[in-house]
């Protein structure tokens, strides 16, 4: 029986990139791959890029430039680029790095066993194309052989918003959304393998649309049936697309977790207006009452970008008064970077210094803001999901209904129990309890 050929996997960027990486995993196992850990010891390596982050083309680039040593000691290892920056480079990647055998955008990475048949035949093949149909109807099933807690679900891909300074829409193409009798039945089975929460994932995840009228709500309830499945989460949100159906079931719906991340990404109105974000501060915060009003405990994140194109003193200052407002348990801070491609990219930047100086005085509020949260819990109870073993004897990780790292000493402790915990401690970045 010939031996297994070994698959390195370097996911960048967000947890849906994560997910794929997973499924590409799974599709190369059906052709023999196995994952290693050892990116020395693999006959794939496969780079799966983010396009959001600063810089992301430049990294790609920056890391196939390390593999060269790696392929010059062993001529017969492939290289493949997969994600939003292979969707959006393409061919180019080829050109600038001949190294590389294939490369994959995101809506076509179930053709990669085929890709890798070519690879070994000495062929370099692209494939960004927006195929028409469904990647995950020709994906194997969820093999899953370690039995995990928590799992990503991808129900929606792509986004039709087109804000101005996003690459989404041309890297991951309009907004798709899959079948809900297909997540469901892909929920039961995560679930019969001892998954216990799962994360929604979508560009635009609450712009979800199923067949026959389904929305993000209607799949939430029919996910909390799921016996065994004790917690639901969903990332990441449009403002515009939190309809009245879905902020009702935060209020009806135990097992839907009490945290949203809720991206506004400017206090301004006219630097919401520049970005195309086509919501104001003010709905904005209307409806965080609302969400609140449904459920009082919800703990909020988002997303803020600093010195985008033409944001002056007094919109930098709406910025940090909305922050105020909302109080957020936590939240991702950006300085605008152009993308290629996008409308932003061609307008006159805020000077570097400013856009620096703004960014480090919005994170010290966001990290007084979450320092409070996080020392707000102490003497609460909460449940925590435990995911892993900590650093210490006895010691179990995991993750709060607000979805706090916390460490508990609970030597009788099982991977993938949910325990009562009473919270004593705040540390920078978790939390420690004691178990009830």
């Amino acid at each position: 029986m010939p031996e297994p050929k070994k698959l390195f996997i370097k996911t960048y960027g967000c947890q849906m990139n994560v997910y794929d990486s997973e499924r590409m995993a799974e599709a190369l196992g059906a052709e023999g791959y196995v994952t290693t850990e050892l990116q020395e010891e693999a006959d794939m390596v496969l780079l799966n890029t983010c396009h959001i982050r600063e810089k992301a083309s430049e990294k790609l680039y920056s890391d196939l430039g390390r593999l060269r040593s790696l392929k010059a000691g062993k001529p017969d290892l492939k290289i493949g680029v997969a994600g939003c920056v292979a969707q959006a480079e393409g061919e180019e990647i080829l050109r600038r790095m001949p190294l590389v055998d294939l490369v994959v955008g995101p809506q076509s990475y179930h053709r990669l066993p085929a890709m890798a048949k070519a690879a070994a035949r000495g062929e370099k093949t692209v494939d960004t194309e927006f195929p028409a149909e469904d990647k995950f109807d020709h994906l194997p099933d969820r093999p899953m052989a370690k039995a995990r807690p928590t799992a990503f679900l991808t129900v929606q891909e792509g986004c039709d918003k087109f804000c101005a300074f996003c690459v989404v829409p041309y890297t991951r193409g309009a907004e798709v959304s899959r079948p809900a009798e297909r997540i469901l039945t892909e929920a039961r089975k995560l679930v019969e393998k001892g998954v216990r929460e799962i994360t929604l994932l979508g560009q635009n995840v609450n712009g979800y649309h199923g067949d026959d009228g389904w929305t993000l709500a209607r799949l939430v309830r029919a996910l909390a049936k799921i016996d065994g499945l004790d917690r639901i989460r969903y990332t990441t949100s449009h403002p515009n697309d939190m309809g009245d159906d879905l902020i009702a079931a935060h209020g009806e719906q135990p097992k839907l977790m009490p945290y949203l991340h809720l991206p506004v990404q400017s206090g301004s109105d006219r630097i919401l207006k520049a970005m195309n974000r086509k919501h104001t501060a003010e709905a904005y915060l209307r409806l965080i009452e609302r969400i609140r009003l449904a459920r009082p405990d919800m703990m909020m994140s988002g997303d803020f970008i600093v010195g985008f194109p033409g944001e002056t003193d007094a919109d930098f200052a709406a910025t940090m008064d909305l922050i105020r407002a909302v109080n957020y348990g936590m939240a991702y801070s950006f300085k605008y970077s152009a993308r290629p491609g996008t409308p932003a990219a061609e307008r006159t930047p805020v000077a570097a210094d400013v856009a620096d100086a703004r960014l480090q005085e919005l994170q010290a509020l966001i990290l007084d803001q979450q320092r409070a949260a996080q020392q707000a819990m102490v003497g609460r109870e909460v449940s925590v999901l435990y995911e892993k073993p900590g650093r210490l004897a006895g010691q179990m990780g995991g993750k709060s209904d607000y979805l706090h790292a916390v460490h508990v000493m609970d030597r009788t402790a099982q991977v993938g129990e949910i325990a009562r915990v009473r919270i004593t401690a705040s540390a920078p970045n978790s939390l420690t309890g004691e178990r009830v």
